[in-house]
């Protein structure tokens, strides 16, 4: 598969902060013409949480693009979305067979021993990271750096998608070391966000990776 130079997360916690409903920030990036999107949610998966990624799933449908759904395997089952796993989720083998072939199914690495082991996994592409310093999680896994990423993208044999950190100012030497995408959380949110602003970011952010 081939993957698109920005991979956008909407990451709940992020919008809650700033003050976003999901769907205006999702109409935002959607409407600025994001060929992929991921809905990151870390805490409980609640009835109106779905109902809304629901509704988020049928836009991403309309506008043809992917919608990606973070750790639950079965609310992407349930929506007819794809899956990123993270090392502790379930296992992708697992995955796969709860999603059948044409699910598109992510794996995150932090490490030489987890990205060669990913290639033995039924997974469509690899994320790399944190390439620099994050805020995005709480408890993040040391940071690999563009030198490190350069020595690991020959490993993986799938797409690599680069996370953690990654800002307009330093995505070209993120791709230039060799990823294929580059996952943006923290850059499409400001702390004044709004559907406007989403939009307007992640427009800079597709017109900087075309340069």
């Amino acid at each position: 598969m081939s993957l698109p130079k920005l991979y956008p997360i909407l990451d709940t916690a992020a919008l809650e902060r700033a003050g976003v409903p999901l769907l205006e920030a999702a109409i935002g990036v959607i409407e600025a013409g994001a060929e992929i999107l991921q809905l990151r949610h870390k805490g409980h998966f609640s009835r109106d949480l779905f109902e809304t990624a629901a509704h988020l799933a049928v836009l991403c449908e309309q506008a043809r693009i992917g919608l990606v759904i973070n750790d639950r395997v079965d609310m992407a089952k349930l929506l007819n979305a794809h899956v990123h796993l993270g090392q502790d989720d379930l296992l992708p083998a697992f995955a796969r067979q709860l999603t059948g072939p044409d699910t598109i199914i992510g794996l995150s690495t932090h490490n030489r021993e987890q990205l060669e082991a990913a290639n033995n996994e039924p997974v469509d592409y690899h994320a790399v990271g944190p390439i620099f310093g994050t805020s995005s999680k709480e408890n993040p896994d040391p940071v690999l750096g563009l030198e490190l990423l350069r020595e690991l993208r020959p490993l993986s044999k799938r797409p690599v998608v680069a996370i953690g950190g990654v800002t307009m100012a330093n995505a070209a030497e993120v791709l230039h070391a060799g990823a294929d995408s580059v996952a943006v959380i923290s850059g499409l949110i400001p702390q004044d966000a709004s559907r406007t602003t989403i939009r307007g970011r992640t427009e800079a952010w597709l017109h900087a990776l075309k340069a």
